[in-house]
């Protein structure tokens, strides 16, 4: 969690001079009380909306799902695809517990970096949740140091979101593109786009990378995003000051959204919640 102690402070320290209105500064206080807010959240229940263009299109899923921050434990049921997945790291950090109640309905341990849970998913398991979107949010913003004021307005009225009074935030940056990176010894798609504080899955699309979670060959060239994207809206609950909602473009148009709702906060979550022989799940 220092972390985000010290986007705090870079946000206060390279971005609010003191020529900034207060307008402005209104603007940057509510994104530190959502990443101090993010960062309070140790246990949440909800439901989730998402919407993700995959390479055969746009991939949609409503999912009910369970969160403990440390030690890392998650569960969730999408019923339309009829699929629970399970993941305590208490039991194995390397493996996912999933379960589709399609053919051939076995009970499979995968892992969760893997090729066969990452097919046609943005991100993994470990990123459920708000600890990961508040994060990229702010590393999306200080990647632009004293632009942000230029790129970022928060919308004059609250809007309302999934029945939550929220702040709406856009970010937008014509300046947008990509440039060429030449691959070095034992890189992947994943630690090139950590490197450089970028979406991943972008990476993937736009060198047609879908399935290639090993080392990438040393000397290839790829394109790399110079930005995290080109437009995004986040909206942020007034009430809880987390980031219920969060719709990313890049140069295409529509590349990812997330939609939180029917929220529980920090009320804990029985440790039976997050093992296979609980009642009512169907490992």
């Amino acid at each position: 969690m220092k972390f985000y102690g010290l986007l705090i402070l870079f946000l206060y320290s390279h971005v609010l001079p003191a020529q900034y209105s207060k307008e402005q500064l209104k603007e940057f206080k509510i994104i530190t009380d959502m990443m101090d807010s993010v960062k309070k959240n140790t246990y949440l229940r909800c439901n989730m909306k998402s919407l993700e263009r995959v390479e055969t299109g746009y991939a949609a899923a409503s999912t009910s799902i369970k969160v403990q921050g440390m030690p890392r434990k998650c569960y969730l049921r999408n019923a339309e695809k009829k699929l629970e997945v399970l993941y305590n790291a208490e039991l194995s950090k390397n493996k996912c517990v999933v379960k589709p109640h399609v053919f051939p309905y076995f009970t499979l341990n995968l892992d969760p970096s893997g090729n066969l849970m990452r097919k046609n998913q943005h991100f993994t398991i470990f990123e459920l949740g708000f600890e990961f979107i508040g994060k990229t949010i702010a590393i999306a913003l200080s990647k632009e140091k004293d632009q942000i004021a230029k790129h970022l307005t928060l919308m004059p009225n609250k809007v309302e979101k999934n029945k939550m009074n929220c702040h709406l935030f856009v970010y937008e940056n014509n300046s947008f593109g990509y440039h060429d990176y030449v691959v070095q010894d034992k890189e992947t798609v994943s630690s090139i786009a950590a490197k450089f504080v970028v979406n991943d899955y972008m990476v993937r699309t736009k060198n047609k990378l879908y399935d290639d979670y090993g080392y990438l060959k040393k000397g290839s060239v790829i394109k790399i995003p110079n930005f995290y994207c080109k437009k995004a809206l986040f909206y942020i609950d007034d009430k809880t000051l987390l980031p219920v909602c969060v719709i990313i473009y890049d140069e295409v148009g529509l590349f990812e959204s997330y939609e939180y709702f029917d929220l529980e906060i920090n009320k804990p979550i029985p440790a039976s919640e997050f093992t296979k022989s609980f009642k009512g799940y169907g490992f």
